[in-house]
């Protein structure tokens, strides 16, 4: 089911943020691993309006230069118009979806021809492209996907089309007990890739990356709720 175009490996490390911001999976300077401000510290800063913001706040997809920048709350629903900044930026939405009476099967799974158990997949809204991104020794790596295929697969699995272009991904998670759909905000992926960067040993992962993973899909497992209408 893959496009034809081959794999492409990145072992560069996260986005750089805009200064004033954070690459998501990252923790930001000044504040603590829990993205608390650390006390006699400087506040983190809207990249937009450079309005101080907490810790724990929302994430603007650029999508011309396909990066992150840390929002205010103002902003952050500015940019959920899809007419505002000419389209360039979009908020990301902190939906987590799920459709467990309509799971993939395992033979769907392994038709997507991905060598391991976890991955994410998502579409950009300039070529249509569907990408799938999934954790290996390298760092992520990167498969672009048969359009066509990926569109037949989410006609019979209407979560898969649920995800909004640049800014929702669809992950995928296989387990013995079968194959796990979710949609998740993009910035879960960089989420999920800085802690692989960080803790990624040997060939695959290592215990604490493995632990790192199923801590990962255990929250947003807590966090999906049923697709509308799917429930």
């Amino acid at each position: 089911m893959t496009g034809g175009t081959g794999l492409r490996r990145f072992t560069s490390p996260p986005p750089e943020a805009p200064p004033g911001t954070t690459a998501p999976g990252t923790t930001a300077p000044g504040t603590t691993a829990s993205g608390t401000t650390a006390p006699g510290t400087a506040a983190e800063r809207c990249a937009l309006c450079a309005a101080a913001i907490p810790g724990e706040h929302g994430h603007v997809a650029d999508v011309e230069q396909a990066a992150l920048l840390c929002a205010c709350r103002a902003c952050y629903l500015l940019f959920t118009h899809p007419q505002a900044g000419r389209g360039r930026y979009r908020s990301v939405p902190d939906r987590y979806l799920c459709d467990p009476a309509d799971p993939l099967t395992l033979a769907e799974w392994e038709a997507l021809q991905i060598p391991v158990s976890l991955a994410f997949f998502l579409r950009s809204s300039g070529s249509g492209a569907v990408t799938a991104f999934y954790p290996s020794p390298a760092g992520a790596t990167e498969c672009m996907l048969d359009v066509r295929a990926w569109t037949e697969l989410a006609t019979a699995h209407p979560l898969l089309a649920a995800a909004e272009p640049d800014v929702e991904a669809i992950l995928v998670s296989r387990a013995e007990s079968g194959v796990e759909c979710f949609c998740v905000p993009v910035d879960a992926c960089y989420e999920l890739a800085g802690r692989m960067r960080l803790l990624w040993r040997g060939f695959d992962g290592g215990t604490e990356a493995k632990a790192s993973i199923a801590s990962f899909v255990a929250d947003v497992r807590r966090r999906a709720r049923p697709l509308a209408g799917r429930s």
